[in-house]
């Protein structure tokens, strides 16, 4: 049987609004956490300090004020003065997104934005606090840039002669029905789709919008874990497992209102021996 969860949930500093803290609350406990919270205007101290009294698995902040880039950062170093810092600190509200990355550099563990579902958030906490599960790590690399052509042979002129860029190999993936040239481009790849016949996706996308970039491609490890978990967690999916794609990979494809009107694939390639 797994552990039950603990989290405290905190309003720090003059913030006199709790209405979204106690929503995430709320949305905890609905998953079977225990929740501790703590009410308004607590200093970054009371917070560590009840977090280590009641021995909490995880503190999540929540702020309105604008200050949260003084007193996110204090909480943390509240914890770790208290030799508390194996607790993580996670932080929401009202927070622009170019502060993110300053947050999480001073030890924040994740930061939410104000359209994040309830549901994303606790599965986060659940997937950082029991070890038997596993967060899914970012992506490699952009593995190409899929592009949508009419002929593969009106199109190379551009990419080789203008460009300058070589052409590595011609393949044809039957189970997306396109014949594929791939062209070196720095660390990553332009992938050019020609359609095989009227079936094929490609076709129908030139037929819709012309010709193109149709997606980006993301390299990843172990798709089909990365695939069960987004669909767990309401990911739009178009494949929920792995199909035989271009050089001699597994990839699937991510619904375009998944990634806001982009297409997204997702390419593991097979270990060289």
């Amino acid at each position: 049987m797994k552990k039950q969860i603990r989290a405290l949930i905190a309003k720090p500093g003059l913030d006199g609004h709790d209405r979204g803290a106690l929503i995430i609350a709320q949305a905890l406990r609905d998953h079977g956490m225990e929740v501790i919270y703590t009410g308004l205007r607590q200093s970054p101290v009371q917070i560590a300090q009840a977090a280590i009294q009641e021995d909490v698995d995880v503190v999540g902040l929540s702020s309105l004020s604008g200050a949260h880039k003084s007193l996110f950062p204090k909480v943390v170093q509240a914890l770790k003065d208290k030799g508390a810092e194996d607790i993580p600190v996670i932080g929401g509200g009202v927070i622009p997104a170019e502060d993110i990355p300053y947050l999480e550099g001073q030890g924040v563990a994740k930061i939410f934005t104000s359209g994040t579902p309830t549901e994303e958030i606790a599965k986060y906490i659940e997937k950082m606090v029991d070890p038997e599960e596993s967060l899914v790590a970012a992506p490699k690399k952009i593995a190409h840039i899929g592009i949508a052509v009419k002929q593969l042979e009106a199109a190379l002129p551009f990419y080789q002669d203008v460009l300058g860029l070589k052409l590595e190999n011609v393949e044809e993936v039957t189970s997306e029905q396109v014949r594929v040239a791939f062209l070196k481009i720095g660390e990553t790849r332009l992938e050019l789709l020609e359609p095989l016949n009227e079936e094929s996706p490609i076709h129908q996308h030139i037929e819709k919008r012309g010709e193109g970039i149709h997606h980006l491609a993301l390299e990843v490890d172990d798709i089909s874990e990365r695939l069960k978990q987004y669909k767990e967690s309401g990911v739009a999916l178009i494949h929920d497992t792995p199909k035989a794609g271009a050089h001699d990979s597994q990839i699937a494809f991510l619904h375009p209102k998944a990634g806001h009107g982009v297409l997204y694939e997702l390419c593991q390639y097979r270990e060289k021996e």
